[in-house]
């Protein structure tokens, strides 16, 4: 006999499955050709995903007709939302001249010109196809420059899938004390030699590891906000203080910005002050098109020039395509200060809507994150890095799982941890429909809470 907590759990269920018969019958077809029927871990979701067909502006289409705001944006990279027009236009300007020609082009400095002067630590830049690629030769810079092999580095930070960002990129949540480093499933346990792991948000940890190792390690590898590990911000003086620790045991500081340079027209490292020497970037300066870039101090960079006597040997068949160089100026140029500062304050409008619906309906929950990043969290505490935020996702147990799909059945599309980010064509109507969604969804799911998850119902 069912109890009310799965009468809910099963209503929510149910809705999804009786508004996506499309996207299951492409989930049959697409999982006899593609493992798990996705080519991405992380758009993966139970029962199954569903299937997009278009996007307009902040909406998506699926294939039943449902409509969606989107507060996804392909995690982060389309801060202009679906066909933006001034981005259609310059891919279809481009794409009649063809799309990459195997050769230099303008376009190609074009866009390093607009990045280098706008981002503080950027002298010279390199091109690739995706955020894993610039973290992999970013950190084969710092490498070669200083000619050690150590990297330091962030408990459950994300930094793509080569083999040394794979290191604890879910964190360890299992032991106290300082994280205990590991790999998953196809990563050799010899990457561990030369992987420090320390926690978000901990200067001592990371003076302690270079007062007995600096000579080993070449550079730390930080984002400014976590972004897998929780949408969590450093703490104030955290990033000086990492600048400050590098300096003094000649490190190098290393900010992967690939989420972070949305914040602001240089990204975390002009919000802060605090200049890396070197930076991984991606998924905005793309305008929706694959793109990775990495760069910082010319005498660091000056490697990758081929006629350097110890050059570094960096290609790629589709780096810096004339087409992705094209739709990503165009959409760089669009994000000036005004689109920023005007999605910043969108997102934290919606962040003081959401914790306000926590607080209304009685549940013990927030949101974490800064200007347009933000995500919802099943606790009331201070959350600093991503052990803490992946205990907590761990106790919440099916819970998110079943927001992520109520909220999808009250029209919006999120990741499944709960991030919500924010793109320039919403309005304050889009935040209020997003804010109403989410109270409906908590206050739906309320009695399930009460029932499997009591501790989350606050006190009276």
């Amino acid at each position: 006999m069912r109890d009310g907590a799965e009468e809910i759990s099963q209503k929510i269920l149910d809705t999804y499955r009786g508004k996506t018969p499309g996207s299951k019958a492409h989930q049959e077809k697409a999982a006899r050709y593609l493992p798990g029927g996705d080519t991405r871990t992380a758009t993966y979701f139970a029962p199954y995903p569903v299937y997009m067909e278009k996007g307009s502006g902040c909406y998506l289409y699926d294939v039943d007709g449902n409509a969606y705001l989107d507060m996804l944006g392909n995690y982060t990279s389309l801060i202009h939302g679906h066909a933006f027009p001034a981005i259609v236009e310059a891919i279809r300007e481009q794409a009649v001249n063809g799309t990459v020609f195997g050769s230099a082009g303008a376009i190609q400095y074009l866009h390093a010109e607009h990045l280098c002067r706008r981002i503080p630590g950027m002298d010279m830049i390199r091109y690739c196809n995706s955020g894993t690629e610039a973290t992999l030769f970013v950190i084969r810079a710092a490498r070669a420059f200083t000619g050690k092999e150590g990297i330091i580095k962030i408990d459950g930070g994300y930094h793509g899938g080569h083999d040394l960002a794979e290191v604890n990129i879910l964190p360890d949540i299992e032991t106290d004390g300082p994280p205990r480093a590991s790999v998953r499933a196809g990563v050799p346990a010899s990457v561990l030699q030369d992987v420090r792991v320390v926690p978000f948000n901990d200067l001592a940890a990371v003076a302690s590891l270079l007062e007995t190792d600096a000579g080993r390690i070449a550079a730390i590898i930080v984002e400014p906000v976590l972004g897998a590990g929780g949408v969590i911000p450093a703490q104030k003086g955290y990033l000086a203080g990492l600048r400050e620790l590098t300096d003094r045991f000649r490190v190098l500081l290393i900010f992967d910005e690939v989420i972070t340079l949305r914040l602001s027209t240089g990204g975390m490292q002009a919000l802060t002050g605090v200049t890396p020497d070197l930076t991984s970037l991606g998924k905005i300066i793309g305008g929706g098109l694959p793109v990775g870039a990495f760069g910082g101090r010319a005498d660091i960079m000056a490697r990758f020039d081929p006629a350097h006597p110890q050059a570094i040997f960096h290609s790629g068949t589709f780096n810096a395509a004339n087409m992705v160089m094209a739709a990503g100026l165009s959409a760089l140029k669009a994000l000036d200060k005004a689109a920023i500062d005007r999605i910043n304050a969108l997102g934290e409008r919606l962040k003081e809507g959401f914790n306000v619906a926590f607080k209304q309906i009685g549940l013990r929950g927030q949101v974490t994150g800064i200007g347009s990043l933000n995500q919802v969290h099943w606790c009331d505490g201070t959350l600093n890095n991503a052990r803490e935020t992946g205990r907590t996702l761990s106790a919440a147990g099916e819970l998110p799982g079943l927001l992520h799909l109520e909220m999808m059945n009250r029209g919006m599309y999120s990741a499944k941890r709960g991030m919500v980010v924010i793109s320039t064509p919403m309005t304050d109507a889009a935040i209020d429909q997003a804010t109403a969604a989410f109270s409906g969804a908590l206050d739906m799911l309320k009695p399930y809470i009460a029932a499997r998850f009591p501790q989350l119902v606050a006190e009276k």
